[in-house]
């Protein structure tokens, strides 16, 4: 499990988990976390009880029926919960439907999963809110970012952001219509790709979320810059194994 040394808000804490530890078995081995892709539920449930162990979590993490879209379900002081609620994922468990989770409330675990997606932490200087979203390309074109950070009362250049673990800019080819759709938005995010074929480009990921919080004004930004794809034995890949498990980035308060 990977918590790095970076500067974090008063009473905040994070987690970067990987594949190591856990009771699944191949190809969701070790510590899958993830109901939705095909694993036995019982080892799931008991790979997640050993992170809420391991971490001493103050409650079971908010998990999320992620849809590469932009939703941001809150949990704060004025409504719990407020957001989409499907049955259809984990089992029949009711989850909420969104690609990020916002909360000020103590107590309240947000987190997402990801396989090469983007996972992105968020806290405020003073330590009082949190967020967790989850950056495929999709999302982040989209704006997952930004209508997170919407959520935070916080000032921008007051809110920490904190990149986990995702497919690296060697790894991830992906078509024109991918670079198009970013430089629509952002001409000068063509410096995040690199052609590698007729109508093919490597992706940076890391590049294009860094460029979405600079311009959306967090100044305090930290990345991993680790490449799930390259690591076989240390992370879960969707591009490089296709039927795998998930991993999970976390962040809470006290």
């Amino acid at each position: 499990m990977l918590r790095p040394h970076w500067p974090l808000p008063p009473g905040v804490k994070l987690a970067f988990t990987d594949r190591k530890g856990g009771i699944s078995d191949p190809p969701y081995d070790g510590l899958n976390l993830g109901l939705h892709v095909g694993d036995d539920a019982g080892r799931v449930e008991c790979n997640r009880r050993e992170l809420v162990a391991a971490l001493a979590l103050p409650a079971e993490p908010l998990w999320l029926e992620q849809v590469h879209g932009t939703e941001v379900y809150r949990v704060d002081d004025k409504q719990q919960g407020c957001g989409n609620i499907s049955a259809a994922a984990s089992g029949g468990a009711k989850l909420p439907v969104a690609d990020a989770s916002y909360t000020n409330s103590a107590g309240t675990v947000c987190a997402v999963m990801t396989a090469d997606c983007l996972p992105v932490l968020f806290a405020s200087a003073d330590g009082q809110e949190i967020a967790a979203a989850h950056a495929g390309w999709r999302g982040l074109c989209d704006g997952v970012l930004e209508q997170t950070l919407a959520c935070f009362v916080a000032p921008t250049e007051q809110i920490y952001a904190y990149l986990g673990p995702a497919i690296g800019p060697q790894a991830f080819e992906v078509g024109a219509e991918v670079r198009d759709a970013f430089m629509a938005q952002d001409p000068g995010s063509d410096v995040c790709f690199t052609a590698s074929g007729q109508n093919k480009f490597l992706a940076d990921l890391f590049s294009l979320a860094k460029r979405r919080l600079m311009h959306a004004g967090v100044v305090q930004c930290f990345s991993t810059d680790i490449c799930t794809y390259s690591h076989p034995n240390d992370y879960f890949s969707y591009r490089r194994d296709g039927v795998t498990g998930r991993m999970a980035s976390l962040i809470w308060r006290d």
